[in-house]
């Protein structure tokens, strides 16, 4: 068989392939070790050497005109089996994100105070002195204003900071609200602390307020004990311990036992059983004042709690610093 025979059966076998199967045994045929190509010049190597040499030029610019067509009809099937959907398979289990563990945890706050009668409102995270501080009873020099040594707050340039807690709403709504008041105010709050297991440089913070005539420790009590049974959804263990913040007065710190290790001691209870789980009191009457009301006629009760420690709680997570980290395999979980 000569070249141009050779050619000519290569090229019409070439257009008669359908699928890659074919394709990969025509390469073996023609250009593999012991294919058509190989035995031609097999057949030569007794020539004398001119001639030998003509017919192996021709031989090789075959060769080459075969593997090209070869290699893009190659592409071709590789190309379409890529593109190829098989409708039959199942479909790729798609992954959906979740709501983070605060956000669940606030808007399960809101909608128990929400059912007691209380609104939500929103403040700012970037305060000014008088609402962070002066509004709230708090004096010069007090060292929650010290941003240095004893304080936690965190200042800007221009005399502004970033509020410490959402307490720095409650004049605001005052000015605003008339009488009966009940407000609670979730949001971001910012402090400077050494971080550890159970304390964060910004975390969320609800305060709550309510205002109103006739208003005593025992309506703070219960209005405090009701909403932390509904939201663990089980009688609670409380504790009130005389405190003091300058905007309440009396002023109270609000334990609970530990729901993640029931009292036994753990690192988010720091082995004592028991959590802070609040700052409350009563309203001081010159807050009640600077927010433009009579304090002879108004009285009114205030707490402010972290929503992460709940969360903590809740889900029994030991260490607060993972509701930052990014952490996936944390966060799926939820």
């Amino acid at each position: 068989m000569d070249i141009e025979s050779i050619r000519k059966e290569a090229l019409d076998n070439l257009k008669q392939i359908k699928n890659k199967e074919d394709l990969d045994l025509f390469k073996k045929d023609y250009l593999g070790k012991k294919g058509k190509i190989r035995e031609f010049f097999s057949s030569i190597k007794d020539l004398p050497i001119e001639e030998k040499k003509t017919l192996g030029q021709k031989i090789n610019q075959l060769a080459s005109e075969i593997e090209e067509i070869f290699l893009l009809k190659e592409k071709n099937f590789n190309k379409e089996e890529k593109e190829e959907i098989d409708l039959t398979l199942p479909a790729k289990p798609t992954e959906l994100g979740s709501l983070h563990p605060i956000t669940q945890v606030k808007r399960e706050m809101e909608r128990i105070f929400q059912l007691m009668g209380f609104s939500v409102v929103e403040g700012p995270e970037i305060e000014d002195e008088w609402y962070n501080f002066d509004a709230l009873n708090i004096p010069e020099g007090h060292p929650a204003r010290d941003a240095l040594s004893l304080g936690k707050t965190f200042y800007l340039k221009g005399g502004n900071l970033l509020r410490t807690q959402t307490s720095s709403a409650q004049v605001r709504y005052i000015e605003k609200m008339k009488p009966p008041i009940r407000i609670i105010v979730p949001g971001k709050v910012y402090r400077y602390e050494k971080t550890d297991a159970s304390h964060e440089t910004n975390f969320f913070h609800l305060e709550g307020l309510l205002v109103d005539e006739n208003v005593s420790v025992a309506n703070l009590k219960a209005v405090l004990k009701k909403f932390l049974e509904e939201f663990f959804k089980r009688e609670v263990d409380i504790r009130l311990r005389p405190s003091y913040f300058p905007f309440t007065e009396p002023s109270f710190e609000v334990d609970m036992l530990c729901t993640v290790c029931d009292g036994k001691g753990c690192s988010a209870c720091k082995r004592t059983g028991w959590v802070e789980i609040l700052g409350s009191g009563i309203v001081h009457p010159n807050v009640i004042k600077n927010g433009g009301l009579d304090p002879k006629k108004y009285k009114g009760f205030a707490f402010g709690l972290s929503i992460d420690r709940p969360t903590m709680m809740n889900y029994k997570i030991n260490d607060i610093r993972l509701f930052h980290s990014g952490n996936l395999n944390f966060l799926k979980q939820f």
